[in-house]
């Protein structure tokens, strides 16, 4: 198990720069629903006085841990960091393409973040290869950040719960296609669902939704069928 260490955190804190925040994002490759980024500052006076916390341990890639786990270690993280939450929705995905969508979710975490402590960040850990544009603040991007850096682990876990929640929500809304179980990514079983009652309102039109065995053209008629029957 691969517990996520404070090295770059540390390296800024003794420069002087104590509002580290790490952000990252859950929901870039489902078929449906939002993409989600968590901001979360971990200042060093806040850590020495909880790392001894049992729940303090599960604060790690959200992807190793379980969603009990995940939400022990997001009601945590929210009693005790600064953090912020932001998102775009599946029609913003569509409109501006995933990865910008992506962007502009971390941009709003970042806002909230700020909004919440009214105080400016320091800098800013990024998860993965692709610096934040158009930002004025300080970066760094950390290839597999969620792994190893602390304050990106914390934010892979604001990310994953919020729209773990939100995708529960959109479950009892439209409980054919399954999404308490996969959360909208693309398994076998969601495939069969929408091969079988077509795409629903929240997926993401932009996205393969047929896997291999449908053209464009069958995916453009049958997403026309379905909101022509119930939109």
């Amino acid at each position: 198990m691969i517990h996520p260490h404070l090295e770059k955190e540390k390296y800024y804190w003794n420069q002087g720069l104590t509002r580290i925040a790490g952000i990252d994002e859950a929901g870039r490759g489902p078929l449906a629903g939002p993409v989600v980024a968590g901001a979360v500052i971990a200042r060093p006076e806040l850590i020495e006085s909880i790392k001894k916390a049992p729940e303090y341990k599960l604060i790690r890639d959200s992807k190793t841990v379980s969603s009990g786990q995940r939400e022990q270690a997001y009601g945590f993280i929210t009693r005790h960091f600064e953090w912020g939450v932001g998102w775009c929705d599946h029609l913003t995905v569509d409109r501006i393409n995933i990865l910008q969508a992506s962007f502009l979710a971390m941009k709003k975490a970042l806002s909230d973040l700020r909004r919440k402590t009214r105080k400016d960040t320091d800098v800013i850990l990024v998860d993965g290869r692709n610096p934040l544009p158009n930002i004025s603040i300080r970066q760094e991007n950390i290839i597999a950040g969620d792994r190893h850096v602390f304050s990106i682990s914390a934010a892979s876990i604001v990310a994953k719960v919020t729209r773990d929640r939100m995708m529960m929500n959109w479950h009892e809304k439209f409980p054919e296609y399954g999404f308490a179980r996969h959360k909208g990514y693309g398994t076998k079983f969601h495939f069969e669902m929408i091969a079988k009652y077509g795409p629903s309102e929240v997926h993401r039109k932009s996205f393969r939704l047929f896997g291999k065995q449908k053209s464009k053209a069958q995916m453009s008629n049958q997403i026309q069928n379905i909101k022509s029957k119930s939109f």
